[in-house]
């Protein structure tokens, strides 16, 4: 392939051919659809294969479509007209976002790894229903397989054997995943109060409400196991009127309402979560009916959570015996990719605890979660920073490596394999540490408290509905899951030479963008507002001799309209795609923000709290850094340099007078 002249200079300095590439060029369909024979091989091969088990299950039987159906008029006419519609709905389908594309470097997506793809498009056939093993013998049992590999990537005990193996499944997205942190959360912490109201012996419960109510998530577990274990000794007609009991005191029967009018020297708890946190924090305290007001939400220092402020809430909490439900960390932002210091929230739950007051340490990975795999050895343990660090220029700062050794120590995680994962929407995962807890959600009272407690780890959860929020949930979506794991395994040495691909991207952007500060001088200001921890970079942007933040948001959102996808224009006409967000100060705080505005020059005191949209934020450029393929090897040619050159001459357009 040639080069163009102003690539040139790019392909003589280009560095040696990355070691991961041979693995990584046949991990995806590619930009170029280079790797179409591979997956159309797959495909065709496993569609016969389906047939040949269709025709082979009883072959006794003869088949119900006869070959002369084709040949019908009514036939031809439904073929006809389905391929004149699934033609259509392909030409639409082009105006899609091309993820797929270098160019594309805006949002959480990118390009399908081709063995979960493949995986997907052959489980689809047999429509496997992963609410029960009735209706997926096969793909409940790679789910909850599936589950073990996330944990055991994230650090926590990944062995069924051991009675404090850590339990994952699959959800729709990471949204659904985070409703499911909270009902866990919010089980434990009510139960022990409920054995209390049922009067249970034998079990050495806390002296009174509140003592139950802060008991904290393990010690909670444990409780939950003892009181199995007492309730499976007693004989039938005691177990089922002390079952019957226990369940007429617990939250999930009395609901919101009914449980804190029967514990009034109680308040409904709060979940504490960064000022960054996703939104489905909020609908989650709604949908669960602990309410929007329950969510505090603590400020950011340099971008991450405040430990201090959160240990001053946690203070205050005490003081006003105002309970805590849980506390969020968040291990990549959804908009900054910044991660939170997981490790002093962590401590920060200790010391709590031991003054009295409980509650869960949740971490919201759904975007940083498969880092992870940077972090692990082959045999699952934890690389140290040096080891990790030889592979890159700076990553990753010490609080980063510190917040992901401190995962195997929370209590539940969100992690989305359709978005590090590089796999097919929807699959968020929720994974807790202590899989006896889960035993709380079950929908029925009786496999929970009779049979579950002697049943083996994976016959227990092949009733996978019971302990769900969903209803019905795609067995092909966890085929698709446990298959690239089992191809890729979670660990540094296989699935984590693609997100270094992406961190290396990240760093290069980085650097590349100090130059463009330079060549830019005089006509803008540009600035990495701060240091990325993972693989979003973002730009802040301003025209030279501006000092109003009006007039800069107006600028970058301009050039952001050039960068979105537009349906009514061909995509050819977009020579990169791109993504903003805005930072404001009660999310960096004060110190913070001065300093970023005063890096491209805009004067702090036209930032107005009280004003418009853009009066009292300021927006950036977003960069989402996913695709392997960013920097090319193969062609001498980098994306990020690419980016930058155009971004740069379109600023000088827009701001140079014709």
């Amino acid at each position: 392939m040639s080069i163009s002249p102003e690539l040139a200079p790019l392909a003589a300095a280009a560095p040696p051919r990355d070691p991961d590439r041979a693995l990584l060029d046949a991990l995806f369909l590619g930009p170029y659809g280079e790797n179409d024979t591979m997956l159309e091989k797959l495909v065709t091969e496993f569609l016969r294969d389906h047939v040949y088990w269709r025709r082979n299950f009883h072959p006794e039987d003869p088949p119900a479509i006869s070959t002369r159906a084709a040949q019908h008029p009514d036939y031809q006419a439904f073929e006809a007209r389905l391929r004149g519609e699934l033609h259509q709905l392909s030409a639409a389908l082009k105006r899609s976002v091309p993820f797929h594309s270098p160019r594309y470097i805006g949002h959480m997506a990118s390009d399908l790894l081709l063995p979960g793809l493949a995986a997907q498009i052959l489980t689809l056939p047999y429509n496997p229903n992963n609410v029960s093993e009735d209706a997926a013998p096969v793909t409940i049992d790679l789910e909850i397989r599936a589950g073990l590999q996330l944990a055991r990537m994230l650090g926590y005990p990944d062995d069924p054997a051991r009675a404090d193996c850590a339990f994952g499944h699959l959800t729709s997205g990471g949204t659904v995943a985070n409703y499911q942190a909270l009902r866990l959360a919010l089980a434990l912490k009510a139960f022990p109060v409920a054995l209390r109201a049922a009067a249970v012996p034998d079990l050495d419960l806390p002296a009174d409400d509140w003592a139950a109510f802060n008991t904290g998530p393990r010690a909670a577990t444990g409780l939950v196991e003892r009181w199995q274990v007492w309730l499976a000794s007693q004989p039938p007609r005691e177990r089922r009127r002390w079952r019957e009991a226990v369940q007429a005191q617990r939250i999930e029967s009395l609901g919101m309402v009914g449980f804190f009018a029967r514990h009034p020297e109680l308040r409904v708890p709060k979940v504490l979560a960064p000022i960054t946190a996703h939104y489905s924090w909020s609908k989650g305290l709604k949908l669960l009916g602990l309410g929007r007001d329950q969510l505090e939400l603590l400020p950011e220092r340099g971008m991450r959570l405040d430990a201090e402020a959160l240990e001053r809430t946690l203070q205050r909490c005490e003081r006003e015996r105002q309970p805590v439900l849980m506390a969020v960390a968040v291990l990549g932002t959804t908009e900054y990719g910044t991660v939170d210091p997981v490790d002093a929230v962590v401590a920060a739950r200790e010391r709590a605890l031991a003054r009295g007051l409980g509650f869960s340490v949740h971490v919201d990975g759904a975007w940083g979660g498969y880092l992870a795999t940077l972090f692990r050895e082959e045999d699952g343990s934890l690389r140290d920073i040096d080891a990790v660090r030889a592979d890159y220029a700076s990553f990753p700062l010490p609080e980063v490596h510190a917040a992901f050794a401190a995962l195997g120590d929370t209590d539940s995680i969100t992690v989305d394999p359709h978005k590090l994962g590089y796999l097919p929407y929807g699959a968020g995962a929720f994974v807790c540490r202590d899989h006896r807890a889960v035993a709380l959600l079950a929908e029925t009272a009786d496999y929970v408290f009779q049979d579950s407690g002697t049943a083996d780890y994976m016959t227990r959860y092949r009733q996978l509905g019971q302990f769900v929020p969903e209803g019905s949930k795609s067995g092909a979506a966890a085929a698709a899951v446990y298959v690239t794991h089992k191809v890729l395994p979670l660990d540094h040495a296989h699935f984590g030479r693609l997100p270094r691909q992406t961190v290396l991207a990240a760093e290069a952007f980085h650097a590349r963008a100090a130059r463009l500060a330079t060549e830019l001088e005089g006509v803008a200001r540009v600035a990495v507002p701060f240091v990325p921890d993972s693989n979003l970079v973002c730009l802040a942007i301003n025209p030279a001799g501006n000092t109003g933040l009006s007039a800069a948001n107006a600028f970058v959102r301009r050039i952001h309209d050039e960068l979105r996808c537009d349906p009514r224009q061909p995509l050819q006409l977009k020579q990169f795609f791109g993504s903003s967000t805005t930072l404001r100060p009660e999310a960096v705080g004060e110190t913070e923000m001065r300093r970023i505005l005063a890096s491209i020059g805009i004067d702090p005191a036209t930032l107005d709290p009280d004003g418009g949209h853009d009066d009292d934020r300021l927006v950036i450029l977003r960069h989402t850094l996913m695709n392997p393929y960013l920097i090319d090897h193969t062609n001498g040619r980098s994306y990020i340099d690419l980016y930058l050159q155009h971004l740069g001459a379109r600023i000088r357009s827009l701001l140079t007078p014709q």
